[in-house]
């Protein structure tokens, strides 16, 4: 019995000790989702600019 515990333990141990994490994968997700964030901004920015001057304007001429 305590010979089945021990190797539970190691193996817990070990595979806790053996995470590092996906650091590459995390700064690769980063920088993808920036990139889209800047494709989508450059692409909607004259629309967004449309829509908010019509606004302002529509505001003002109460």
């Amino acid at each position: 019995m305590k010979n089945i515990i021990t190797r539970i333990n190691t193996a817990i141990t070990t595979k806790l000790n053996d995470e590092r994490g996906d650091v590459p994968g995390w700064v690769l997700i980063t920088l993808m989702t920036a990139g889209l964030v800047v494709a989508i901004w450059a692409i909607a920015a004259p629309a967004l600019g449309t829509v908010f001057d019509q606004a302002i304007s529509r505001v003002v001429s109460f």
